[in-house]
């Protein structure tokens, strides 16, 4: 009776407020089993992972745990004296000697990155006889589990995994006639000892097993068959199920604590979480699972066509393969625009909530002992773009990992702003951390400055946690958590910005780069370091604007934030109407190059005001965004719009996977509806797996076989770039001194004219839900989790109203 009652208390609150927007059941699913890495599907509690492959002789599981890293604690008294090398680079730079720059900036630099590493591989050999038929295989975002089944020799044999984030363990259930062994092995140095149901592996990442972190994988077998054990395997027979139960701890205690000398107690912990999984069954581990991820993932649904949700009942590579063949008119495209979407959600559920540990740039997915670009955390664009969905696609939760790591970049950043750049106040991060959060400037004093030589890592990372506090206005965060962190970030601009030499008055950082990028001078000479670069300025822009505003909550003192902010040197239009990326009106040496940095203040910042170019936009912010054009011309913010068009246009829509994803957010901001659809359409072009050398190879920028992003290699985060530029498309929102103005369908393309959407954010505290129809909002409702001032626009249109905390309004749109 309690029960019931509280069923029928949660339905009278869903119906008070907007109804879910119709949804057709979000799966992808395949006619056999994975092959490659690109083909296998993915599961994740957070911390530990598996990438399944679902083989019907051998069935090839590889499991991570994101807290799998080489190496140790930073030593912060690295490079102590680099810094000294800092003047004579600016030295060279302002006579204009760019190549002795670019030479002695290799004397500012320190280590790479370590490395993040595979757990293990899980095998389940299928011992029967006989052909396998009727093969499938499916991955449910709506209920974050994995199916697949097949026949062999007439008998059905059925498989489910899922990860559980409440229980930190995988479950994998076997039901029909099992006859098979398991085997556990890794690529890192490990051991394994087999007991009747249990299989015990130790081992450490690769490297000293006194300076690396260790871990316990211990994986316990249920079933009603007979059971064996033998070197590092069970064997399993005469059973109709059997049900596989795996956990993992790492001696992982943070980022300032030796593994070994000061580890977690990896060992007991194991032992514990292994013996809670005698306690419940596996239905009951499921259902906690369930209930734990829809109260995430259900927040938000998703419809992109006509009033009856579309459903494609087929293998999902040969869909994507299809939309790309027929740019995206086949039947089933709107589905699988709508699945990308929330396969992004899925993914960020999956691997983001580990505190101080974020998702990296395979999310905690990758088979690879050595995983590209060492599976770190790359602060130049795509830690920032993992999160770019957290807040407007409702899952603001899995950004948490993110403050505790933002804190130890802040108390390591303190010595290396000392020790490279000669600053003792404040805080600063580079191009790469991992989990140890290294904040030096990377490339072992031989690699390329374009990506080596950059410290605005921590400048650009903190406007995450201000966007935090925009979408939730908790002011006790902000006050706690995100302001201090800010302050020490622009304390370190402050005193990292100098005046320029070549125009009184103003302020420029040098050296400078470009993240990733190479420029062509007048003379010829092909470079990478420089001053006044367009990216660190806009990044410290966006940064100080963003700390002036939290000081006004706070009640701190701004004045030094606001004198820097109005003499930083500003934007320039160049000869070709494009935003110049470099101080001088230089060619870039790769005009389509996939780095668009110093278009951040346009998006994911906000202070060039977004909107269609010629008109005022949406920005809650006062237009003064420091903008000059050409010698003697005067440069209008609706004219920085059209340079930041103009850039892109430029830059083309070939790029990598996750610069798409960046460039659809880009044009969403514009208001160019057309230009942002066509990226999210070239973000969903398929591409082979890598090891693939058949017929019909397609090697780009874009989507493989399981819709994980193709960089090419795998980077998640146009995955989640991608999620975040439809809500672009969907909805925009700012605030300004209290006050949020929200706009639905700033960029709608045509082949969306009709839907529906419900539970996205808006900055403000706002939780909107909306459908549409030719292209205008036809209902909508609209929530308010803290109260106060919107302003909607619609339609073309508009309405403002106060809220009050918690009330929900319907909108009459028509």
């Amino acid at each position: 009776m309690i029960k019931r009652h509280f069923i029928y208390l949660c339905s009278l609150l869903m119906t008070a407020g907007s109804a879910k927007a119709q949804q057709a059941p979000m799966v992808l699913q395949y006619d056999r089993p994975a092959q490659y890495f690109e083909e296998s599907l993915p599961i994740g509690n957070g911390k530990l992972g598996a990438l399944v492959y679902g083989g019907t002789d051998d069935n090839i599981i590889y499991l991570n745990d994101i807290t799998l890293w080489t190496g140790k604690p930073v030593d912060r008294n690295l490079d102590s004296d680099a810094h000294q090398w800092i003047p004579k680079i600016r030295e060279a730079l302002f006579r204009e000697d760019y190549q002795t720059a670019d030479s002695l900036q290799l004397r500012v630099q320190g280590p790479n990155s370590q490395f993040f590493q595979p757990l293990g591989t899980l095998h389940i050999k299928d011992l029967g006889l006989g052909e396998v038929t009727d093969y499938h295989r499916s991955l449910s975002l709506d209920s974050a589990i994995i199916r697949d089944r097949y026949v062999r020799d007439g008998t059905a044999v059925t498989r489910e995994y899922f990860a559980s984030h409440p229980d930190r363990l995988i479950a994998i259930r076997l039901r029909g006639d099992i006859n098979c062994r398991i085997a556990l092995t890794a690529q890192v140095p490990h051991q394994v000892k087999a007991g009747i149901g249990q299989l015990t592996m130790t081992g450490h990442a690769t490297g000293d097993p006194q300076e690396s972190i260790h871990f316990c994988t211990i994986l316990s077998v249920k079933t009603d068959g007979e059971m064996t054990a033998a070197d590092s395997s069970l064997t399993i027979t005469k059973a109709r199920e059997a049900i596989v139960y795996i956990i993992n701890e790492t001696s992982f205690n943070g980022f300032d604590r030796h593994p070994v000398r000061e580890a977690a107690p990896y060992l007991e912990n194991a032992a514990n979480a292994i013996w809670h999984t005698q306690n419940l069954t596996f239905d009951d581990f499921y259902q906690r699972h369930l209930a734990d991820y829809k109260a995430i993932y259900d927040r938000v649904t998703l419809r992109l066509s006509s009033s009856k949700p579309s459903y494609y009942d087929g293998p999902t590579d040969t869909l994507l393969k299809t939309y790309a063949d027929t740019h995206g008119q086949a039947p089933g495209s709107r589905y699988l625009e709508e699945l990308y979407f929330q396969y992004g959600r899925y993914l960020l559920i999956s691997s983001s909530r580990t505190p101080g540990v974020p998702a990296n740039l395979q999310g905690l997915w990758s088979p690879h002992l050595w995983s590209p670009w060492r599976g770190n955390y790359t602060v130049n664009i795509n830690l920032e773009e993992n999160y770019w969905p957290a807040f407007v696609a409702n899952m603001a939760e899995m950004a948490e990992p993110l403050d505790g790591f933002v804190s130890a970049l802040a108390a390591n950043g303190r010595y290396t702003a000392q020790n490279y750049y000669g600053i003792s106040e404040g805080w600063c991060s580079s191009h790469n951390s991992d989990i140890w959060a290294m904040t030096n400037p990377v490339g072992e004093k031989r690699e390329s400055p374009e990506w080596s030589n950059w410290n605005m890592g921590g400048a650009w990372l903190v406007n995450t946690l201000w966007e935090r506090y925009l979408f939730t206005q908790d002011k006790e965060y902000l006050r706690t958590v995100a302001y201090p962190l800010m302050r020490g970030a622009a304390d370190f601009c402050l005193r990292w910005l100098i005046d320029n030499p070549k125009q009184p008055g103003e302020l420029i950082t040098a050296p400078s780069t470009s993240p990733e990028n190479e420029y062509k001078t007048p003379e010829g000479y092909h470079g990478t370091t420089c001053y006044g670069g367009t990216a660190d300025l806009a990044i410290i822009r966006e940064l100080l604007t963003n700390t002036i505003a939290a000081s006004s909550v706070c009640g701190g003192n701004s004045a030094a934030y606001k004198k820097a902010l109005a003499r930083l040197h500003p934007y320039t239009i160049g000869k070709d109407g494009d935003l110049n990326e470099w101080y001088y009106d230089w060619d870039d040496w790769d005009p389509q190059h996939r780095h668009q940095s110093h278009l951040i203040g346009l998006y994911p910042g906000s202070h060039i005001p977004a909107g269609k170019p010629g008109k005022s936009g949406m920005s809650g912010k006062s237009g003064k965004s420091g903008i000059s054009g050409n010698p003697g011309i005067s440069a209008t913010p609706a004219d920085l719009l059209k340079a930041c068009e103009r850039t892109l246009e430029i830059k083309g829509d070939h790029t990598t996977g996750w610069s798409t994803g960046w460039r659809i957010n880009l044009w969403a901001r514009l208001h160019k509806p057309e230009q942002a659809y066509h990226i999210y359409q070239k973000l969903l072009t398929y591409v082979s797996p890598d090891k693939y050398r058949g017929p019909d190879r397609r090697r780009s920028g874009g989507t493989y076989p399981n819709l994980f992003d193709a960089h090419p290699p795998f980077q998640i985060d146009g995955n989640f770039g991608g999620t975040a530029g439809v809500c672009e498309m969907l909805m925009q929102s700012a605030t300004d001194s209290g006050k949020t103005t929200i706009e639905l369908l700033p960029a709608l393309p045509e082949a969306w004219s009709e839907g529906e959407v419900s539970g996205l954010c808006a900055r403000g505290g706002f939780e909107v839900s909306f459908e549409w129809k030719q292209g205008h909002v036809r209902d909508c409702h609209i929530m308010s989790r803290k109260g106060g001032f919107v302003t909607l626009l619609y339609n073309g249109q508009q309405k403002s109203f106060k809220m009050k905390a918690g009330q929900t309004l319907p909108v009459k749109t028509w």
